[in-house]
């Protein structure tokens, strides 16, 4: 097989272009020890070169500046410590001010000084974060103690009344029923306090004891069903929901709780109590039954409360102060981060010369942009102060370099519709050129509408129009995608504009902007009796607006637009098809153009090339016309999908009544006989040109036709290298050319292997030209489903309410306006527009690019800081 062309070219005769990849260059520079960083910084601001890795083999925690990246990484970690503990706080981050500062690299004192920096602000954040805690927490306790004493008090003073009308229900109020001076046996001692209650006998003279605390709200019900069958009913439980809501210092958000009080007998159901208690999230307090004791407990309670609150807001100010001045220097501090980190990362991939004290780097760079990175390689030189420049060499290489495409605002996002689909080889013909014309008309084909396509370009011209104050303000994740395409929704209005006009279609409305082509008879109007019109012209652009609202205006749209499609995808496959000869000029395969190109566009012309012409041609032909005596001189128009499918069942004959033009059985039948012959052309023909070549190779002395790769020996080049850069002075770059070759694998050249590839790619373009020209159909149903949801609206809605009596006509007019504007754009610009975008993009996809990109490419990614700082945002 044919080697691959070397990928070499002049700085001096690139040029930028969409229509292929630009021209690529690999280089390799030699960059002194002592300014490798700024070298790599200036690199990586210019953002022109993309770097090899040439430590393929070795793991990421063996290289060079392993430990570097390491201390940096901590250094991220504490930055992103800060920017938690800001945003927490809601505190503004000042922005980075665009300086020179900014774009050179840091020196290691530097460093070691913001590492200190940052280590010293985040102590100080840590510590003010734990004490603040700490104060929250007591804050916490001391304001549930203090409402578990306010409702505690009223719970005992309600025990203490029901008590005293107990007893003053017995005839002997003297001798009570339990006394507490005459306990039974086995009762415990009063004087022995309970742990988180007090003396439990002087309440009410009964041997009863009594837990109280708080507990989350959502709990309680449970906290009752699990005491109630725990203890079988043995208690008496009260609680009482707090108004304000507690804030919870683990998680900082508002907790609604209750009080509760647990009245008892016995020490072992107490400790039950507490046990269940404690397990379902609540906090135990202790508190005293003695009023007096409990109001000298609320009064310190609240005097704590008061000192506590003072020394909390001094801590939040504290922090908030220190936070501050964080925030004034974190997002300069994040840039230089991210930017050193990513020099080390850079600078991982090359190779030391422990000799000459360097690093060896290769990389691929734009031919136009190898200027720019001699200019930068001499601005590290002088930045850093250093008579020791660095040194770039051209390399020759017949490696296949990363696709690169220059695209501004305007055609990157049709450019990014290419590259989702799949990355363009090297040089090969880009399909994003020809998209930015070809995707949004036939988007508009679909979305055909006057009205819909002003709506879409009003809104994407004030994108447009209002982009940098957009851009510079942000813009919600949800709507970022129509801002990155409001170029390409621009065009799409516009287009549908555009065929809105040939449609005559304006919110399901025609428009009499010219006098009708057909004429309506006075006679007969009213009767309810069908009236044929007359045609007295031919109306200048698009529709003729006298079929809007006839009876057969369907199945004459029917079958203008079917048509219409047939022919739009016959011409953009035919396209695409005649692209190849572009492609396979440029790669030196012109046998391809013979052996491919020219039966498959043979074979579509002879099929739906035809199929066009015929659709044409029907529509040239009066059918209705007559001769001088008045008969017609044609029969009715045949069908011409019945004329495609017996042109190849019953080739050679042709039914009276499908007879289109004279002598259609001859042009018919070379048409099927060449569309045949094409098949084995393209099925044979390649396979056995490549096998001739083969064994005409061989019997040269070959032993086989393989494609070599090139890769550069640096060692190879270390004598280059001196003898150059022993002659460079400060501040100069001396650009050689050294050539060094690698062999890969031999590839042996397989007949069966290519004869069995090129068996899949014919029997694919045969059925695909079938297949991919009923796809285009598309483009009539979605045209014809999008006038009609149209039309359906304006019915329903707005012809409805006009419709209506003079006094309801304004009120139903100003809300059926409203609902028929709010589904217009939601279901017919969003939905609708949408669904044509999704079928524009399988169009472009499968149906065209097919036909002539491979889409096998390598995307370029140079090294950029703009970009690793975008990465490190999203």
């Amino acid at each position: 097989m044919p080697t691959l062309p070397m990928f070499r070219a002049s700085a001096n005769r690139a040029k930028s272009s969409l229509f292929r990849s630009e021209l690529m260059t690999l280089i390799q520079l030699y960059i002194p020890s002592e300014i490798a960083k700024p070298t790599v910084s200036e690199l990586g601001e210019i953002g022109v070169v993309e770097f090899r890795d040439l430590n393929p083999q070795v793991a990421a925690f063996h290289r060079t500046f392993v430990n570097e990246i390491k201390r940096l990484d901590e250094m991220e970690r504490k930055l992103r410590y800060l920017s938690t503990n800001i945003d927490k706080l809601e505190i503004p981050v000042q922005q980075a001010a665009e300086s020179h500062q900014l774009r050179r690299s840091r020196s290691p004192q530097e460093i070691d000084e913001l590492d200190e920096s940052l280590t010293q602000h985040e102590y100080r954040v840590v510590q003010l974060n734990e004490s603040y805690e700490n104060l929250q927490r007591r804050l916490l306790e001391l304001t549930e103690l203090r409402h578990v004493l306010r409702e505690t008090t009223a719970f005992l003073q309600k025990a203490s009344q029901r008590q005293d009308e107990i007893r003053q229900s017995f005839d002997n109020p003297d001798a009570p029923l339990l006394n507490s001076t005459g306990r039974s046996a086995g009762a415990r001692d009063p004087s022995v306090d309970l742990e988180q209650g007090g003396p439990r006998d002087s309440l009410t003279g009964l041997d009863i004891g009594f837990v109280t605390g708080v507990i989350p709200r959502t709990r309680i019900t449970t906290f009752e069903r699990v005491l109630w069958r725990s203890l079988r009913g043995n208690l008496y439980m009260n609680h009482v929901e707090i108004e304000d809501a507690i804030v919870d210092p683990a998680s900082d958000e508002p907790v609604d709780k209750n009080v509760f009080i647990i009245f008892a007998h016995g020490s072992h159901i107490l400790s039950k109590i507490r046990k269940i208690a404690e397990s379902l999230g609540a906090t135990l307090y202790s508190v005293d039954d003695s009023t007096e004791r409990r109001q000298e407990s609320m009064i310190d309670v609240m005097t704590r409360l008061d000192e506590l609150q003072s020394v909390l807001h001094n801590t939040d100010t504290t922090r908030r102060t220190e936070l501050i001045t964080v925030a004034e220097q974190l997002a300069t501090w994040t840039i230089v981060v991210k930017k050193e980190k990513a020099l080390y990362h850079t600078m991982n991939m090359f190779n030391y010369d422990g000799n000459r004290k360097c690093l060896i780097a290769e990389g691929w760079c734009p031919s136009l942009s190898l200027p720019d990175v001699q200019a930068a390689l001499r601005d590290a030189t002088e930045l850093s102060g250093s008579n020791i420049t660095s040194i770039m060499h051209q390399l020759k290489t017949s490696k296949e370099p990363p696709t690169f495409h220059r695209t501004n605002k305007f055609t990157s996002g049709f450019q990014n519709i290419v590259d989702a689909y799949g990355v363009a080889r090297y040089r090969e013909v880009n399909p994003g050129l020809f998209t930015v014309i070809s995707f949004p008309f036939l988007f508009a084909i679909m979305f055909g509408d006057l009205g819909h396509g002003v709506l879409v370009s009003l809104a994407a011209g004030w994108m447009c129009w209002r982009e940098r104050q957009l851009e510079s303000a942000g813009i919600n994740v949800n709507l970022r995608t129509f801002f990155d395409g409001r170029y390409i929704i621009l065009l799409m209005g516009l287009f549908s504009i555009y065929t809105g006009l040939v449609y005559n279609d304006i919110f399901s409305l025609s428009m009499h902007i010219f006098e009708p082509g057909w004429e309506w008879p006075e006679e007969g109007r009213g009767e309810g009796v069908p009236l044929t019109a007359k045609q007295s012209g031919v109306y200048p652009i698009g529709i003729d607006p006298s079929w809007h609202g006839t009876e057969n205006m369907l199945l004459f749209t029917n079958s203008y637009k079917m048509k219409m499609s047939i022919i739009m995808g016959v011409i953009h496959m035919s396209f695409g098809i005649m692209l190849t000869v572009y492609n396979h000029r440029y790669f030196k395969q012109s046998y391809s153009i013979i052996l491919e190109t020219v039966p498959q566009i043979t074979f579509m012309m002879c099929l739906f090339g035809y199929l066009s012409v015929l659709i044409v041609y029907k529509w040239l032909v009066d059918w209705n016309a007559t001769d001088a005596s008045g008969e017609a001189l044609y029969n009715s128009p045949p069908g011409l999908l019945n004329t495609l499918i017996f042109m190849f069942l019953s080739p050679g004959s042709v039914a009276p009544s499908d007879q289109l033009y004279p002598g259609q059985s001859l042009v018919q039948v070379v048409l099927v006989l060449v569309a045949v012959i094409c098949v084995p052309w393209m099925l044979l023909g390649k396979p056995l040109y490549l096998r001739r070549e083969h064994k005409r190779t061989q019997a040269l002395g070959y032993a086989n036709m393989h494609t070599t790769t090139t890769r550069v020996s640096t060692d190879s080049l270390n004598s280059d290298a001196g003898s150059a850069s022993q002659g460079a002075t400060g501040g100069a770059v001396v650009t050689t050319e050294t050539e060094s070759e690698e062999m890969h694998e031999d590839h042996e050249f397989e007949f069966g292997e290519v004869m069995m590839h090129q068996v899949i790619h014919t029997i694919e373009f045969c059925l695909g030209c079938i297949s991919n020209t009923a796809s285009y159909l598309r483009l009539w149903a979605l045209s014809l489903a999008h006038a009609q949801l149209s039309d359906v609206l304006w019915t329903m809605i707005m012809k409805t309410c006009i419709g209506l009596g003079d006094g309801l006509r304004p009120f139903a007019l100003f809300c059926g306006f409203a609902a028929w504007f709010t589904l217009t754009v939601f279901i017919l610009l969003l939905m609708e527009g949408l669904s044509a975008f999704l079928h524009a993009l399988r169009l472009h996809w499968v149906e065209f690019n097919n036909k002539f990109y491979q889409a096998t490419g390598k995307m370029f990614e140079p090294f950029s800081f703009e970009k690793v700082l975008k990465e490190e945002e999203q």
